[in-house]
């Protein structure tokens, strides 16, 4: 195996003897990412067009600094997001392959030789940051809850508007995809070498279990999350701006 490794290597970027489309994975997800990124960095640099009615974007909440910070209120709450999602095991993965080739796919050439070091060196030491960004998250989480809530109280009373509807999904899929997160599995269940039954254990392998259902399917939740929060944010800047009618469902 590593004779191979090594000959794919000596060949070049793409060599291989794979004959499905491997690079359909990694042009999708470069596809997907970078359109997320320019549409994100759009929206932050607007400062403007983020609330309608009981509305708030995500890209905005928690609100900060909207009378007294200078720039776009969403620079002080998009760093936290930004640095979960880049600093997270499923998506190094994804954007190590898709933007860097690193590799481009399994047993497919890679750019030079492989010199893998590990998470000690920088720029990679800034990785074990994730666990950090995940506190940060969860407390993310309250704000949207929060927000989520409060799109159901109109001025004429209570009622569900399709905004209220997305911004819970939203709320919905980002728990999914943070209390999925590798970190806190470790977190509920680590240095642990067995469950035993009773107490704070059997508390402790409950939620062990809950987090690995939704580990199970992290990467489905990462996307689904980010295609989420991307849409919640155009359907609310979208009825700010006067384009959109939000559609009242009671």
């Amino acid at each position: 195996m590593a004779n191979t490794v090594r000959a794919l290597e000596e060949r070049g970027l793409g060599a291989t003897q794979r004959r499905d489309a491997w690079w359909l994975q990694p042009v999708a997800v470069a596809a997907g990412l970078g359109a997320f990124v320019i549409y994100s960095t759009w929206a932050a640099l607007q400062g403007n067009n983020y609330e309608w009615g009981p509305y708030l974007s995500p890209f905005y909440s928690p609100l900060l600094g909207k009378d007294w910070w200078p720039f776009s209120p969403a620079f002080l709450i998009l760093w936290a997001p930004a640095g979960f999602r880049a600093t997270c095991y499923y998506y190094r993965k994804a954007y190590y392959r898709a933007f860097f080739a690193d590799p481009p796919a399994c047993a497919v050439g890679e750019i030079a030789e492989h010199r893998y070091c590990g998470e000690t060196k920088f720029p990679f030491i800034l990785q074990n940051m994730h666990r950090f960004f995940f506190y940060v998250a969860l407390l993310l989480l309250v704000f949207l809850w929060h927000d989520a809530y409060k799109s159901f109280f109109f001025e004429n009373g209570i009622g569900i508007g399709l905004g209220s509807l997305v911004l819970t999904a939203n709320a919905s899929l980002l728990s999914f995809y943070t209390l999925g997160c590798h970190s806190l599995r470790h977190f509920v269940g680590g240095k642990l070498d067995t469950f035993q039954v009773g107490g704070n254990c059997t508390m402790r392998h409950s939620c062990w279990k809950g987090v690995t259902r939704l580990n199970e399917h992290h990467m489905l939740w990462a996307w689904c999350s980010l295609v989420m929060v991307g849409f919640a944010d155009f359907y609310v800047r979208m009825l700010a701006s006067g384009i959109f009618t939000d559609l009242r469902l009671l």
